[in-house]
């Protein structure tokens, strides 16, 4: 496996590793594409984390941040129409400058927030 393959797969893990210490959250793969659910929603697709042109990708679900975000050339509407509802897709080359860990990682506990039922969201 290539270095930057590595590299993104280590950011994928990094960033599903985060999003299972929330509240009741667990990854499945329908799809076979990885995400991490809140009870039975998703919150975080981080799809197989790396895509065939090496860009690594996920999506999250951002209603109050979507708007800034997609004025970021790695950041666009989710497809399947899931981007009128706030999803966003995230997608960057290693090579490229990435958003900092912690702006993806406040990312995921928006879309956390946005899923999970109250009694869970207000736990983080």
């Amino acid at each position: 496996m290539s270095s930057a393959l590595n590299a993104r797969t280590a950011v994928a893990d990094r960033l599903a590793a985060f999003s299972l210490t929330l509240p009741e959250a667990w990854e499945d793969f329908p799809w076979e594409d990885r995400v991490v659910k809140v009870r039975r929603k998703i919150f975080i697709f981080l799809g197989h984390g790396v895509k065939d042109d090496g860009a690594f990708s996920f999506t999250v679900k951002l209603p109050d941040s979507a708007g800034l975000v997609l004025g970021e050339p790695w950041a666009a509407p989710c497809g399947y129409g899931l981007g009128r509802h706030g999803w966003v897709s995230l997608s960057w080359k290693l090579e490229e400058e990435p958003p900092p860990e912690e702006q993806l990682l406040d990312w995921i506990r928006e879309s956390y927030r946005a899923v999970a039922p109250k009694t869970l969201a207000r736990q983080i």
